[in-house]
């Protein structure tokens, strides 16, 4: 079994029952796309300002909902080679069914990248957050003058320990109970998050902020800024990866293609303004002074608890993400090793202390886990790595692939009026993201070794 059909049903496939509704797929977009990302925008929109800090929010937006518009055409695909129709139930057999083998290789390489990331990601915010619980507390007993810096290392070595325990769940499907929780802390933080910076802008009595952000004595450190806030607000949004998902647990009347547009539409309007009130308050907050992780840079000190609670609540969600998307990596490779070696007594069962293991999932997720904390105490850079993250999969993922499939399932005739502006819209997009991926690389090496 090569790595397509292995990719294709495990990616965050929702259930197959088609019971879904309008307002079950508005749920699933939201969730899927508000978590950890929010936390940096207050610090993007700082680095862009008043103008193209909202801006870029809404232009990604945009960016996203058409996308999101393509993908519903994917879910029925007749394929003409053969007079079949074809239900693609999830975004890699999309790929694989309308562009061939080739481009679903590579799509599921950088399927199987962006788990791996979101890993290295999730290791660096929640060490962040456990800090900040006890920073929290320090600040709140001597003061807001007092020195409360502790290092990230052991926290980060704590949230690997954890998951080298948890990730001896067997499988994708014990999990579920994971997802609740992690949906429901996202909203939380988020929540308090916003809610802390419109308090604090009320009680500045002002609007902090300026047209051009951030100033810096260098323009060049401006630009670099600029990239790494883009790839910040690109983290935040795309959500290709579960759109056909949902789309698979809709009712068939009314269609399912009129109703995921319709969700599609109202979950990313939701979403957007969700997001310029959890950036925007921030901003107009803080100023100059924002921090890159509303929670953890302390710009609110009290109250203590509330803040306390916050970074509880995102410890508690990534725990959970890194979970759900790492069985998918999990299951890949030992599926593949089970069908390549089934005789092997690495995969063999055994139990202790009433729980089932074999060797083969305990040695390999617990050196994946190490490997996950490993690069995240070598670059622990919240910022730069979320931005990183964001710009090297947005195009191809959230752009390329869902375009090229709208060229050939439509048949899109070369040179003509609508290729010619969707090849302007690939190129473009593409640009963004590579000056956003430049910007991040520069920023993690000048942390790592300026």
């Amino acid at each position: 079994m090569d790595l397509v059909e292995l990719a294709s049903p495990l990616v965050l496939r929702a259930s197959t029952d088609q019971t879904g509704n309008l307002w079950t797929a508005i749920a699933h977009i939201i969730t899927a796309v508000v978590g950890s990302g929010v936390l940096s925008l207050s610090w993007s929109v700082a680095q862009l300002g008043w103008i193209a800090g909202p801006l870029s929010l809404v232009i990604f937006a945009l960016v996203t909902q058409l996308n999101a518009s393509l993908l519903t055409n994917f879910h029925r695909y007749s394929d003409h080679r053969n007079g079949k129709t074809v239900i693609n139930g999830s975004y890699l057999e999309a790929v694989q069914n309308i562009l061939g083998d080739s481009s679903a290789l590579v799509c599921a390489f950088l399927v199987y990248f962006n788990l791996f990331k979101l890993g290295v990601v999730y290791t660096i915010t929640s060490a962040s957050s456990i800090r900040a619980i006890k920073q929290s507390n320090c600040y709140h007993e001597q003061g807001h003058e007092a020195v409360c810096e502790y290092g990230i290392e052991f926290y980060m070595l704590l949230f690997g320990v954890i998951h080298i325990l948890a990730s001896q769940i067997p499988n994708f499907r014990s999990t579920k109970w994971l997802s609740v929780i992690a949906a429901v802390m996202s909203f939380a933080y988020s929540l308090i998050g916003a809610g802390l910076g419109l308090v604090q802008a009320i009680g500045n009595g002002k609007i902090k902020g300026s047209i051009g952000g951030v100033p810096t004595d260098k323009p060049i450190e401006k630009v670099w800024l600029v990239a790494q806030a883009i790839g910040d607000i690109a983290f935040s949004y795309p959500f290709p990866l579960i759109f056909l998902e949902t789309q698979s647990t809709l009712k068939s009347s009314p269609p399912a293609e009129v109703t995921m547009k319709k969700a599609s539409s109202i979950a990313v309007f939701t979403t957007t303004i969700f997001y310029l009130c959890c950036g925007g308050f921030g901003y107009a907050a803080f100023g100059n002074s924002t921090p890159g992780n509303i929670l953890t840079g302390f710009g609110f000190y009290e109250p203590y608890f509330l803040i306390d609670f916050a970074n509880a609540c995102v410890f508690l969600h990534l725990v959970g993400g890194y979970q759900i998307f790492s069985q998918t990596l999990y299951a890949l490779a030992e599926r593949s090793y089970a069908e390549r070696y089934p005789e092997s007594e690495f995969i063999k069962d055994f139990q202790i202390l009433g729980i089932r293991m074999n060797p083969l999932r305990l040695y390999f997720r617990t050196s994946y886990v190490v490997l996950t904390t490993s690069i995240g105490m070598l670059f622990p850079y919240f910022n730069e790595v979320v931005a990183f993250a964001g710009s090297v999969t947005f195009w191809p993922l959230a752009v390329y692939f869902p375009v090229e499939m709208y060229i050939v399932q439509k048949k899109v005739v070369p040179w003509t009026v609508k290729w010619v502006l969707l090849r302007i819209f690939t190129i473009f997009c593409l640009f963004v993201a590579i000056f956003a991926l430049v910007g991040s690389v520069q920023g993690i090496i000048a942390k790592r070794f300026g």
